[in-house]
């Protein structure tokens, strides 16, 4: 394990891969059999990144939350044994950048997914190698600034930054005491100085906030 104090923590859906096909298709294989409407692209898109229990609500309406939950539930194994066994999209020169990352830094993934997600991303891929630790929404039932701080504290961190692609990433972030750079590639936006067109952008932008805390 990279025993560097300095942490890149990642977001997973629309930072390293991009899933948005492969959960349409485990989720209304799902759906079929419980007697909903196909979900659409566009939805899963808007939703990507929000923790399991707003997917939940907004999935099932009619539902009350505890049915909703289990809903969705359902949708969600079927979607990590389909993603466990086929991957998604990978942007491009992932592994590239990992390995170079991970010669100088400890690296993360923190997501609001559910349990058993960010295992079947490392698997499918074998990324496992290139990552420290991770976390989720549904290990810890916790939201992703609540994550962040529990990984910097359990693995002795002493400086960290968070890559995301949304808004609330970068809320997240700034709870969290996280600079936080925009994957701009991915679902949404955010209002900071620090954003990235592709992964091989990010070595010049951590060395650029890295810097400034040298300097402090």
């Amino acid at each position: 394990m990279n025993q560097n104090k300095r942490a890149i923590l990642f977001d997973l859906d629309g930072t390293l891969w991009d899933s948005t096909n492969q959960i349409v298709e485990s989720w209304n294989d799902i759906r079929i059999q419980q007697g909903y409407d196909l979900v659409s692209h566009e939805k899963i898109s808007s939703l990507l990144g929000q923790p399991m229990d707003v997917f939940a609500r907004q999935m099932y309406p009619d539902q009350d939350f505890e049915n909703a939950s289990k809903m969705l539930e359902e949708c969600m194994e079927n979607e990590n044994r389909y993603l466990e066994v086929h991957g998604a999209t990978l942007y491009p020169n992932l592994r590239k950048v990992l390995e170079e990352l991970h010669k100088d830094y400890f690296l993360a993934i923190i997501s609001n997914c559910q349990k058993g997600y960010i295992e079947a991303f490392l698997k499918a891929h074998q990324l496992a190698d290139l990552f420290d630790d991770y976390e989720s929404y549904g290990n810890t039932l916790c939201y992703k600034d609540e994550n962040i701080r529990k990984v910097i504290k359990r693995n002795n961190i002493s400086e960290a930054l968070y890559v995301g692609d949304i808004e609330d990433d970068g809320i997240s972030a700034n709870k969290a005491g996280v600079p936080f750079i925009l994957a701009e590639y991915g679902f949404g936006n955010s209002d900071t100085p620090y954003r990235i067109k592709s992964l091989t952008d990010l070595f010049d932008v951590i060395d650029e906030i890295f810097a400034k805390t040298d300097l402090q």
